[in-house]
């Protein structure tokens, strides 16, 4: 079985050094999304590679492509993080649902798959008020037992951490580099990023050392919202990249909350009269529509198994 594991884990590293054109698929869409759901359809990276790479004489083995992936596992297999990747049991069941859930995941501390999570986002240039909000919100959360995602980025997301480290809940950072590296680089945040690990998880879906480029953000934020059951947006201006965020859970169809000071912005305003999207104006009014959306997505999840029309009769 473990031998199993790795020929995947090897197939999947190897299609995303490169990642190779796939038939039916539109000319140039070779994106970790895409290899991500034909992985998932097929069930297996090795189906998938054999598939774009018919056997040779030389056989599988000998692909330089394949060689490369076995180095990358062989160099971290003593590191602080594992490898996760969409085929794998413990790889979270929120995050499978989305079009756009990424291949692989690069973990330190426990991610629990079936954990009930939401995440807090908002400015990292954040007032007072805005700090203070995030913290009670995050604290409310841990009281009802929701691990607390957000992104290790200053402002509303360390206020939501480390809230959720002294309530002691169970806190899940989605960084924007590497999971190895450390953003923004203080010895503030660097400290955070232990005691998430320690306390929690932190979650990568880049290389290891994967530097913090502009691009790499606005995926996290996508990884963020498909993570949890919504998205709790505390405090953002007219540009802050937190609106990378409620795109995304719009388009995940995962319900996005605006406190009130949030829906005065113009993007907020546009938003707040969409489906999906909630406007609060206490933080209780925050952790009671959190209690009243987890409560029905949860029922919705239950109807969907199997057998749950044979239970109801």
């Amino acid at each position: 079985m473990e031998s199993d594991v790795h020929a995947e884990h090897v197939a999947m590293l190897a299609l995303l050094q490169q990642p190779p054109a796939i038939a039916g698929r539109p000319r140039g869409d070779t994106s970790w999304p895409t290899i991500s759901a034909e992985v998932s359809l097929r069930g297996s990276a090795c189906a998938l590679w054999r598939d774009l790479h018919p056997l040779t004489l030389d056989g599988m083995d000998f692909h330089p492509d394949l060689d490369r992936a076995h180095a990358h596992l062989t160099a971290w297999r003593d590191s602080d993080f594992q490898l996760i990747t969409v085929l794998d049991d413990d790889y979270p069941m929120q995050l499978r649902a989305v079009h756009d859930m990424p291949p692989i995941l690069f973990v330190k501390g426990q991610l629990h798959p079936d954990d009930v999570g939401v995440s807090i986002v908002g400015a990292r240039t954040a007032s007072a008020w805005g700090r203070a909000t995030a913290a009670h919100i995050a604290t409310g959360l841990v009281e009802r037992g929701i691990m607390v995602i957000s992104g290790l980025a200053a402002g509303i997301d360390t206020a939501a951490h480390r809230a959720t480290l002294t309530a002691g809940g169970l806190p899940i950072g989605v960084i924007g580099t590497g999971i190895t590296g450390i953003y923004p680089e203080t010895p503030d945040s660097a400290e955070l990023h232990q005691q998430v690990a320690a306390a929690g998880a932190l979650v990568s879906q880049f290389w290891p050392d994967a530097p913090p480029h502009r691009h790499n953000f606005p995926l996290r934020n996508a990884t963020m919202s498909g993570l949890g059951y919504a998205s709790i947006i505390v405090e953002a201006g007219e540009h802050s990249g937190t609106r990378h965020q409620a795109r995304a859970a719009l388009a995940h169809g995962r319900p996005v909350i605006l406190t009130d000071t949030v829906a005065t912005t113009e993007w907020g305003r546009v938003l707040a009269g969409r489906h999906g999207v909630y406007v609060a104006s206490s933080t209780a009014e925050v952790l009671d529509l959190v209690e009243e959306l987890i409560t029905t997505a949860r029922t919705a999840e239950l109807a969907r198994l199997p057998g749950a029309d044979d239970d109801a009769q």
